[in-house]
């Protein structure tokens, strides 16, 4: 459901929300619970002027990359006692100091899970996830994620060496739909960099509670992580959010809407919508009723082919958005 095909008819109808408009602050939590090692390794002679990313990723080879590139650039990684990029060109005899969560290597195990294949080529993969599969391990859950099931995928026929998918970007665990990963190192650096330079389109499809009245609005809410209770919320300290909205359906005593992340920013949609009062039905972390599931799904997906160029779109719609998510 785009815009343009929306069950409620334009109107002038539209609203922006800022902090202050709301008191939620402990509802929009999220909880994390880091646990890393601290990896010290001298580069050998033969990985001399090599980026220190492709060095992670042979090193580290049961990790994702998209989890290396992520340690780098939160300053988890350091080369001779400096931060360094992910390009950065080592040396020989570079010392490198890292902190990473080693159970996270369960990830490139591969395990026969059936998947919703959008769309695949020889260099990248789209998959609709389906709502409570995790992407990555955790300290808890350790196999059944989206990458085992990948790993699988990519290397069932089992010709030449060990195909690792690339992802570069995620959903929560609870979170269904569109997800991209590359199948070699040049397209996950295409796509690392849309990513990064805000050229990827997402759009998302959400039920919430309450009847929202604007038919169209802005959210504006800075959104920070509280680092002595490992929470992400709203946070006039925090860093710039936006959350663009459309109204697709209002029903008894909820609303479909389509939304569009301008930045993205963890957590940012369900904060966001819970800021304003309307939680995501299911949320029931950020003060939602239970139901059968989190009402999230990401619809849209459009990005430039990392080797064509051209711009590719996917659609898929959520099947389970169903009268279940209807409040008694």
């Amino acid at each position: 459901m785009s815009p343009s095909s929306r069950q409620v008819p334009p109107s002038s109808r539209q609203t922006s929300y800022t902090l202050g408009q709301s008191a939620e602050t402990a509802a929009n939590a999220c909880y994390y619970r880091d646990v890393r090692d601290l990896i010290e390794v001298n580069v050998p002679q033969d990985w001399h002027r090599q980026r220190l990313e492709d060095f992670l990723f042979a090193h580290f080879s049961g990790l994702s990359k998209m989890y290396l590139r992520e340690t780098v650039r939160d300053g988890l990684c350091e080369v001779n006692g400096r931060d360094e990029n992910v390009g950065h060109r080592i040396r020989a005899n570079d010392h490198i100091e890292i902190r990473l969560d080693l159970t996270r290597a369960n990830a490139m195990r591969p395990e026969d899970i059936t998947l919703d294949i959008v769309f695949e080529d020889q260099h990248l993969v789209v998959v609709n996830k389906p709502a409570d599969m995790l992407v990555h391990p955790t300290h808890r859950d350790k196999d059944g994620t989206l990458l085992n099931a990948l790993t699988h995928h990519l290397n069932k026929n089992g010709s030449g060496g060990m195909m690792r998918p690339g992802l570069v970007h995620r959903l929560d665990k609870q979170t269904s739909g569109l997800i991209v990963a590359a199948k070699t190192d040049r397209a996950h650096r295409a796509l690392s960099r849309q990513f990064g330079k805000k050229r990827v389109e997402k759009r998302y499809s959400a039920i919430v509670e309450g009847l929202i009245d604007d038919d169209e609005g802005v959210i504006e809410a800075p959104i920070a992580r509280f680092p002595d209770i490992k929470l992400w919320a709203v946070n006039p300290d925090g860093k710039h959010a936006e959350t663009r909205f459309w109204v697709q359906k209002r029903m008894n005593d909820t609303t479909l809407l389509d939304l569009e992340p301008v930045t993205g920013r963890t957590n940012q949609l369900r904060i966001h919508l819970a800021h304003i009062g309307h939680p995501i039905v299911g949320d029931t972390a950020r003060g939602a009723a239970p139901a059968p599931r989190l009402y999230l799904h990401a619809r849209r997906l459009a990005f430039d082919h990392p080797i064509t160029n051209e711009r590719t779109a996917f659609e898929r719609d959520p099947e389970d958005f169903t009268d279940g998510s209807q409040q008694s």
